[in-house]
Parts: C-alpha cells; structure tokens; sequence
C-alpha cells in the first residue's frame, strides 16, 4: 500500500463524503480489488489496520485540518 496524492488523482473536495457517516471526506482509498472508499478523519482513524490490507493506493488530506479555527474570527461574518 501506498499512502500519496497521485498526480493523476483529483484532490478531494467539499463534495466528496464519508461512505461511513457523509461528513466531509479527507481520505480516499482505492481497493486492491477495484473501486474506492471515501472516510472522514475520524473513520480513517477508526478504520485504519483494516484498510492499509486491502488498500492498494491511499490518498491522505488530513493535513488540510490542522490550523483550521473551529470558529470564524470576530471580523468575519
């Protein structure tokens, strides 16, 4: 398995959902045997052993979470 942004993978976007529960997805998993699974943060964590063995490519964005303010600063509305 290998854990990258492929050049010819499209970047994950506010459209892309968790398959586990719709939130915004930040990991997509591309299966050794076809087909591909879309995680949260929080399932990717959950689910991670099991799917580095059936993963044959990972496309990781978590880092896009680190930094993010939980609220908006008081100048923006």
């Amino acid at each position: 398995m290998t854990t990258a942004v492929a050049p010819d993978t499209a970047a994950l976007s506010a459209a892309d959902r968790c398959d586990r529960c719709g939130a915004q997805a930040y990991l997509r998993v591309e299966l050794q045997s076809g087909g591909e699974l879309l995680f949260c943060a929080h399932h990717a964590r959950e689910h991670g052993d099991k799917l580095r063995e059936v993963a044959a490519n990972v496309v990781d964005e978590t880092h896009k979470l680190a930094g993010t303010p939980a609220i908006a600063p008081d100048d923006e509305h």
